[in-house]
């Protein structure tokens, strides 16, 4: 009988932590799919960067902020 409680426990345990960890995964690409990241010029230089505004799609070079548009 005890045996049936401890397996019960480790089963239910183990079901909980998998939503868990399901709802994480799905969290996760959620802000990873979401939509395209703008800074302005001075962002760009606090994080480091090089505004290349004069460039084809007016991207931040290097810093923080590397390969961001500029908006």
């Amino acid at each position: 009988m005890r045996i049936r409680r401890i397996l019960a426990a480790v089963i239910a345990t183990a079901a909980l932590a998998g939503l868990g960890l399901t709802g994480a995964v799905t969290a996760t690409a959620a802000t990873a799919q979401g939509a395209p990241s703008y800074v302005t010029p001075s962002q760009c230089k606090q994080g480091g960067g090089t505004p290349a505004i004069n460039e084809a799609g007016n991207y931040c070079k290097g810093g923080t902020y590397d390969g961001e548009q500029i908006d």
